[in-house]
């Protein structure tokens, strides 16, 4: 076996078995990463810091010393978490040439625990996007077939995790942007539960909505790289550290009751090929130890407008700051007012623009004296007591990951089809519940996936669920268009 095919965890324990040293497994995915560019996974690439730090994990483990399962493991950073001494650009114009002062917690766990930091990954720009086509650093392409998207936001972070670049990658979601990607990657996706995970470090979009999570190529990857990451952190107001997590996922779920909501099936958006390959991983699902049940969540259409209400407002706030004079590439003009409209103009895209005058709109109007984001914050805690009340009924929600299978790029230039995308993962950050992605078969030789929403802080028992899915569905491995193999 080649090395980059191994698991994280697989690879973990060769490593502490001495049969694999970092330093190849870091070469090993450098030369990856260098032949498969094409792809646009990296915006950053660490070469030289990365094999320094892999020549330490090696020391280490020959002196002996107690080190974490990450020590020596190379990973990936999505390019919206800021780096110490590592530009970090959020994909963007106005921040293509921020180098941080300091790392972000999730980046200082992953330092501590001596994992391999190998570069940062391309994203759509501000994470603002559901197709990686949005940076201004150019598409990523998709590895399962290069004239596809790879989803976005985090579409480097989950590509270069399926196209055995890394052996997992950190991503942000604030609306689907890691269960999205990893859908039309074939990898697994984690966002944990809002608050389980510092977000000190990453630059916002949506403050309410934003979490810090995992792409990996199987659960007991993302359990393991959880467990580096997850805690609380006093530089971050909302995190806690309520999350328990085992070292090891169970062999068998036992006496589990997902739910299926019959509004997830009433569109017209869903692709058949999609349904299909959903309702074929639900039949190999049900057995004796896990049951199925319809429920009713007759909120879910709305999801998605107040979705977009809420993060654009919140974004369009949070953007304010990169005027050239705090943050940002300062443009041209004689008196300030001309400076910042400049460096708006000249260094944001047409999406963000897009978002941050739609956020605008969210904030100042509205109906019968109360604007849309008021409304639409009514209307989500509406949404979360929903959820919160199904999974009373159910230990976990289930659904298809996306609607349709990943587009060719450049198809989808209409932004609200692209926002369509996210139909189904937008219900956990609303509610701020843990949801996993995880791959359940394939249509048309493209890669789909099953989301799985527990209870706030079921990340062990949810890992479990998307255990079973993998071990009783069709393992998707998406092909390898430089070597020509699978």
């Amino acid at each position: 076996m080649k090395i980059t095919d191994m698991t994280l965890c697989g690879l973990s324990s060769a490593l502490a078995d001495k049969t694999v040293s970092s330093v190849e497994a870091t070469e090993a995915c450098l030369e990856a990463i260098e032949r498969k560019k094409y792809l646009g996974n990296f915006i950053t690439v660490c070469a030289q810091s990365a094999l320094d730090c892999a020549r330490r994990a090696d020391e280490k483990r020959a002196r002996g010393e107690a080190i974490s399962p990450l020590c020596g493991v190379p990973l990936a950073v999505k390019d919206n978490i800021v780096t110490a001494d590592i530009r970090t650009t959020c994909a963007s114009r106005m921040l293509s040439d921020f180098v941080p002062p300091y790392d972000a917690a999730v980046v200082e766990r992953l330092k501590a625990a001596g994992a391999v930091i190998l570069g940062k990954t391309n994203m759509d720009e501000y994470a603002m996007g559901s197709t990686d086509e949005t940076s201004a650093f150019g598409a990523v392409k998709n590895a399962s077939d290069p004239a596809r998207v790879p989803g976005g936001s985090s579409g480097g972070s989950a590509n270069c995790v399926a196209a055995r670049q890394a052996f997992g990658a950190l991503g942000s979601d604030t609306g689907g942007s890691i269960r999205q990607p990893a859908a039309y990657c074939g990898v697994v996706g984690l966002k944990p539960t809002y608050s389980a995970v510092s977000r000190y470090g990453l630059i916002a979009h949506a403050s309410s909505l934003d979490q810090i999570g995992t792409l990996t190529r199987d659960c007991d990857d993302a359990l393991m790289f959880l467990n580096a990451i997850a805690g609380a952190d006093s530089r971050d107001g909302t995190s806690t550290g309520g999350l328990r997590l085992p070292d090891a996922l169970p062999s068998e779920v036992r006496g589990v009751t997902v739910g299926i909501a019959d509004e997830f099936f009433g569109t017209d958006q869903l692709d058949p090929r999609v349904l299909s390959v959903f309702e074929s991983a639900v039949k190999a699902l049900s057995c004796d130890r896990v049951k199925v049940k319809r429920i009713k969540l007759p909120t879910f259409p709305v999801s998605l407008a107040v979705y977009y209400a809420v993060s654009t407002a919140e974004a369009s706030s949070n953007l304010a700051r990169f005027d050239g004079v705090r943050y940002g590439r300062r443009g041209s003009g004689r008196a300030v007012d001309d400076m910042m409209i400049s460096t708006r103009t000249e260094n944001f895209g047409d999406e963000v623009k897009r978002r941050i005058m739609t956020g605008g709109l969210v904030l100042t109007h509205g109906v019968g004296g109360e604007t849309y984001y008021a409304r639409a914050a009514k209307i989500r805690t509406v949404i979360t007591r929903e959820i919160e009340a199904a999974l009373c009924d159910v230990d976990y929600i289930i659904s298809p990951s996306t609607p349709y299978l990943a587009p060719l790029i450049g198809e989808q230039s209409d932004p609200e089809k692209t926002y369509v995308s996210d139909m189904y993962t937008v219900p956990a950050n609303l509610s701020g519940l843990p949801a996993l992605g995880v791959p359940c078969g394939a249509a048309d030789g493209l890669p789909v996936g099953m989301q799985i929403i527990g209870k706030r802080f079921s990340e062990a028992g949810m890992l479990a669920l998307g255990k079973e899915v993998e071990r009783r569905c069709a393992e998707y491995e998406p092909r390898d268009h430089a070597a020509g193999t699978r």
